[in-house]
């Protein structure tokens, strides 16, 4: 199992509209990975102001009302996961200075190194929250090429319904994250893809990152909307806010090698 960590990943998200109305963007963005314990680089600090921070209260459980990694360890409890033997991360976007805004962060149980469970927590920009907990049944390694599938619950982009389905493949290793959202709802859809080499975190990193792609999450929130007036003006069809979901939890529905 991995000591005490914190990396910095500065990563790519790619997202590409599937159907016939076509869509897409890169851009670069900077996540933590993180055990949440011990010190942290003096640019970052957990419950704390400071130039790029984590605060619980905006990971595991409520929008807004979160209790962080004690969240996620419950939910692994509660479905039978062996916890004890399991080192516990959050990948996230850290907030800049006073602004928070996550699309989607992943709390991730590892064993061994090899990640066994995760719940991807997505937002979206109406202040809504759904999770999606993914797993084997015997919580075996999630491999990169596995498909884990459930369904869409929550609104999220005003130009896709609440229906179809979510797949996630899922990679983690010692250098690099890559992963891979695909939504599917017949011929219509969104992939999404997030990569990046794990480097440790430094002051240095996180200050370069700060010049590099200034305010942080309220800058991706700026792109998320100009996104929004590209698919607008394309005639794309728009859809007002829909009521939260009941639930703020689901369970991966099933699972899919590649070569099933």
């Amino acid at each position: 199992m991995m000591g005490m960590m914190i990396d910095h990943i500065q990563a790519q998200t790619m997202h590409a509209r599937r159907g016939a109305l076509k869509n897409a963007f890169t851009y670069g963005v900077d996540y933590i990975l993180t055990d949440l314990s011990g010190p942290s680089p003096k640019m970052l600090s957990r419950n704390r102001f400071n130039l790029w921070s984590l605060w619980d209260r905006h990971h595991g459980g409520p929008r807004e009302n979160g209790s962080g990694i004690a969240w996620f360890r419950c939910m692994l409890s509660d479905r039978g996961f062996p916890v004890d033997d399991a080192q516990l991360l959050l990948l996230a976007q850290p907030s800049f200075l006073w602004f928070h805004f996550n699309p989607v962060s992943f709390w991730i149980a590892l064993i061994d190194d090899k990640p066994c469970a995760f719940i991807a927590e997505v937002n979206n920009t109406f202040g809504h929250r759904h999770c999606y907990f993914c797993a084997h049944d015997d919580f075996r390694p999630i491999e990169k090429h596995d498909d884990l599938f459930a369904e869409k619950l929550m609104h999220v982009s005003p130009f896709q319904k609440i229906r179809g389905t979510y797949h996630f493949s899922f990679g983690i290793t010692a250098k690099a994250v890559n992963i891979r959202i695909s939504y599917k709802d017949g011929d219509q859809g969104v992939l999404a893809t997030l990569s990046g080499q794990r480097r440790p975190a430094t002051s240095r990193s996180l200050l370069w990152a700060a010049v590099r792609r200034p305010l942080g999450s309220l800058r991706v929130l700026a792109l998320i909307h100009w996104q929004a007036v590209v698919l607008y003006l394309k005639r794309a069809p728009f859809l007002k806010k829909q009521p939260a979901p009941e639930l703020l939890m689901s369970d991966n529905q099933s699972f899919r090698g590649a070569g099933e």
